[in-house]
């Protein structure tokens, strides 16, 4: 797929998204809550993607992502920033410090993965250099998503919206998505 297509599926997914939450809940804060739960759903699906496929220049994942997947992903995952920061503001939520530095962390390590791949496209980093971003990228990303989950599922985060068998199953494919990745590496490679 080309970038343009890929970033268009992105943003009509967002839009539908928001358009099912309004026809659901109105245009209350609980709306809100929905679009910024759905949209962190698709920025995962996104994320399971690239953590699963990625192999620099994957045949699969550029089939499905285009060439530049980390642009795709910082695209959905900014949407979903913009909807977070939008509900928390709204809500008067309290924010937890750990939680907000982790994913400020986490924000930074996804909107510079582009800039750090356009740099390797053009010459201007080694794929050795690049590679060992990609494993700090993946990981980091991969283990933030899960402690997204985690809480959700011990009950420590009350008021978050969705439910707990939605959670459940969202931790496990986050746990999975390790597994297939750790499996996948001890194959002997041809």
């Amino acid at each position: 797929m080309n970038f343009r297509n890929a970033l268009l599926s992105t943003l009509i997914i967002e839009v539908s998204i928001a358009v099912l939450a309004v026809i659901n809940y109105g245009t209350s804060l609980e709306a809100l809550q929905a679009v910024t739960r759905f949209s962190g759903r698709v920025s995962m699906a996104i994320f399971s993607l690239i953590f699963l496929f990625q192999n620099h220049r994957h045949v699969k994942l550029s089939a499905i992502l285009s060439e530049k997947y980390f642009l795709i992903f910082a695209i959905a995952h900014a949407i979903h920033l913009g909807e977070l920061l939008s509900f928390i503001l709204l809500s008067g939520n309290e924010l937890i410090p750990v939680r907000l530095a982790a994913g400020f962390v986490a924000y930074a390590i996804i909107f510079l993965m582009p800039y750090f791949q356009y740099k390797v496209d053009t010459d201007r980093l080694s794929e050795k250099k690049f590679k060992t971003i990609i494993l700090i990228y993946l990981y980091y990303v991969w283990f933030i998503f899960f402690m997204t989950y985690l809480p959700r599922v011990r009950g420590e985060l009350p008021h978050v919206g969705g439910s707990y068998k939605e959670f459940v199953i969202l931790l496990a494919w986050v746990s999975t998505m390790l597994g297939i990745k750790i499996t996948s590496m001890m194959k002997p490679r041809r």
